[in-house]
């Protein structure tokens, strides 16, 4: 019967559908390779060295291992969970811009007290995100005529700036002090 045989076309179709999403969301949870560099939030930019697999409470996980010589530090990462972690490639050209050009605009510093902006400040490290990263830098930057910085202001400038130049070094695939340079010039400007 011609129904009958319709539906079954769409049955197909569907199921066909449903696999082709499944073979796509598995692409995507292995877009990386080894020597990668990726973002991972909390620490910045990283090179992905190995995929390997270990058995870790009678499971077999398939993981990233990302290598962060800056802080000196390796991690793994089960792959199924890297973007629920927020990991993510390196920023495009097109976004390091929009970070740079946030740079030149007006510090935007809110009225409310030191330990809630912070927190803040804090977060949009955190996220990973460069051009929010780009806006603590300009927040905090302080030119040689401007009033000394607190300890703790320092301390979260620095580490902006820095995850910042990092980004901007492996995007860009230049050295870091040419990334420092770049980004000291922006801010004098």
């Amino acid at each position: 019967m011609p129904g009958g045989l319709t539906r079954r076309t769409v049955k197909i179709t569907m199921s066909d559908k449903k696999a082709n999403s499944a073979v796509k969301k598995k692409k995507a949870r292995s877009e990386y390779a080894a020597n990668d560099y990726v973002v991972y939030p909390s620490h910045g930019v990283g090179k992905i060295t190995a995929i390997e697999e270990q058995e870790i409470s009678g499971f077999s996980l398939k993981l990233f291992v990302i290598d962060f010589p800056h802080e000196k530090m390796t991690l793994r990462v089960p792959i199924t969970k890297a973007e629920a972690t927020g990991m993510r490639p390196l920023a495009s050209n097109k976004i390091m811009k929009q970070a740079l050009d946030t740079l030149k605009g007006r510090a935007r510093v809110k009225r409310t007290m030191w330990s809630r902006r912070a927190q803040e400040y804090e977060a949009k490290i955190n996220s990973g995100d460069p051009v929010s990263i780009a806006e603590v830098v300009r927040d905090l930057h302080r030119n040689e005529d401007q009033p000394d910085q607190s300890y703790s202001e320092r301390q979260i400038y620095e580490a902006a700036k820095e995850r910042l130049i990092r980004e901007l070094a492996a995007v860009e695939k230049i050295g870091h002090e040419d990334a420092q340079n770049r980004l000291n010039k922006l801010l004098a400007a």
